[in-house]
């Protein structure tokens, strides 16, 4: 029988940023959860802001203690709450892809992004930040993101968004405690996170500091590195922020 995962909650009506908030917090003890209907200064990577209407989408933060994952292995993170909301959403709805780190997508359309911040002491992970927001119920987006999409856009109705909030972090805590546990190897779950890759494959149009150029994407790195083949048959590595996908 399985046991549902200790997280401690934290619900806030409205807050500037649920990961600033988690911040502020000590360290917390065990794994913990803060949650809003809505924010008024939400942002994603590259510093970009996150548009979310007041009480549609889920907006959430997880907080952790040191889990003995050293600083070197950190991408392991992004690849457990990637694999946790990639998988919980194939649930609902087939053509679910983690776009390379860690933003959801259905089909070209971004459903979720992620931003993951770390304290570092010594050579281990101190404590870490995973900021989620997901668009579930909204169906109007007014900013200037190229490609937003809701769940509900996708399926043609609404989604009880307490229902999936829950199995996406008892999915996140259950993947987190079997890699903790030795239960999952690192071999295996980063060919769960590499299967689910956006565009993995298939040849698309990329762009870093030289301009666009078109590659298939071969593979991700254990440690994060992004692998593409250009069409003059030479592999380009990239860091994260290094390379943009061209959607």
């Amino acid at each position: 029988m399985r046991q549902e995962p200790n997280i401690h909650r934290i619900h806030l009506t409205e807050t500037d940023s649920t990961n600033r908030y988690a911040r502020e917090l000590p360290t917390p003890c065990g794994l913990t959860l803060i949650t809003t209907d809505h924010q008024t200064a939400g942002r994603g990577q590259r510093s970009n802001s996150w548009e979310s209407e007041r009480g549609k989408n889920l907006l959430f933060t997880l907080t952790l203690p040191p889990c003995d994952i050293a600083a070197s292995e950190q991408f392991v993170l992004c690849e457990i709450i990637s694999v946790a909301i990639c998988e919980v959403l194939s649930t609902y709805t087939p053509d679910i892809r983690i776009k390379w780190p860690n933003d959801i997508y259905y089909r070209d359309h971004k459903l979720c992004g992620i931003l993951i911040e770390h304290d570092i002491e010594g050579s281990c992970l101190a404590r870490s930040i995973i900021g989620i927001g997901l668009n579930v119920n909204q169906t109007t987006f007014l900013s200037d993101a190229p490609n937003p999409i809701s769940l509900c856009q996708v399926l043609g109705r609404e989604v009880e968004r307490e229902e999936l909030l829950q199995s996406i972090t008892t999915h996140f805590a259950e993947l987190l405690h079997q890699y903790t546990s030795a239960w999952l190897t690192r071999d295996a779950l980063h060919e769960r996170y590499t299967t689910l890759l956006y565009r993995k494959g298939i040849e698309a149009t990329y762009q870093d500091v030289d301009g666009r150029f078109t590659a298939t994407l071969r593979h991700v790195a254990p440690d994060g590195r992004l692998f593409l083949g250009d069409l003059q048959g030479q592999t380009r590595s990239y860091l994260f922020k290094e390379v943009a996908f061209v959607v």
